[in-house]
């Protein structure tokens, strides 16, 4: 039986191995309704098997992993997780390139199987008025008739987060969402996170300290499967274990 947390987002002793090797060693997080987390820690710590026993990718050996209050996700498969509003936008940014920005957006608002030759037709003036606020929201209503293979890697990026925002997710898992940015792009990313953050949930998985520090968000480290420090981001980077496995001196 599923525990009963208040919590959006409750992992408690969570356990994952693979052929002898512990990914994750008993983890426990909780994000609330309405936070954005960043989320660091040094190459192998766990942190993408993490977002992938959230989003049902890998059943856990052990532990609870409980989604609004009362959801048992440890019982459910990717799709079904899916449906319940967790989204999860992976490194590299996969989008249509040869289709036009606002198509891209409009086949996430349409649903993942429908063709693009119904978008026309599917776009009434409910869909308009989303579709609009998402080219808004994802800086991207200027080049919204231009092909997405025509977008910077930074706007690429934009767009697979407004796609994820078209389907109207409770909780956004973002993996190093500023890889390959240029500063500016990435200041500009830092803002539209936590515009997203307004009425969202956000898990930002991410290396790069200063777009952390952007963000200005409590911080957990993990390391070799676990949680080793949490809080702001000063706090952490002045604790003398992460300094020595993470931060360096």
């Amino acid at each position: 039986m599923a525990q009963v947390t208040r919590s959006l987002l409750y992992l408690d002793g969570v356990t994952v191995s693979f052929d002898g090797f512990k990914a994750l060693r008993e983890l426990s997080l909780t994000i609330k309704a309405g936070e954005m987390r960043a989320i660091i820690g040094p190459n192998g710590a766990g942190k993408t098997t993490m977002m992938d026993v959230i989003t049902g990718k890998t059943r856990p050996d052990s532990g609870d992993v409980i989604f609004e209050g009362g959801i048992d996700l440890t019982r459910l498969d990717e799709a079904q997780i899916a449906g319940l509003g967790i989204g999860r936008k992976f490194q590299r940014p996969t989008v249509f390139d040869n289709h036009a920005v606002e198509d891209n957006l409009l086949l996430a608002l349409a649903g993942p199987r429908e063709a693009f030759a119904n978008l026309t037709r599917r776009k009434g003036p409910e869909a308009s008025r989303r579709l609009d606020t998402l080219l808004e929201t994802t800086r991207l209503a200027a080049v919204r008739d231009r092909p997405a293979g025509w977008l910077s890697h930074g706007q690429k990026q934009w767009l697979e987060i407004g796609m994820l925002l078209g389907q109207e997710p409770k909780l956004l898992l973002v993996d190093e969402p500023v890889a390959g940015m240029t500063d500016a792009e990435s200041v500009e990313t830092a803002r539209l996170l936590k515009e997203i953050a307004e009425d969202h949930s956000v898990l930002v998985v991410e290396h790069d300290m200063s777009f952390v520090n952007e963000l200005g968000v409590q911080v957990t480290v993990l390391h070799e499967g676990a949680v080793l420090a949490e809080g702001s981001l000063d706090k952490v980077s002045a604790d003398e274990r992460v300094i020595e496995v993470y931060l360096g001196r």
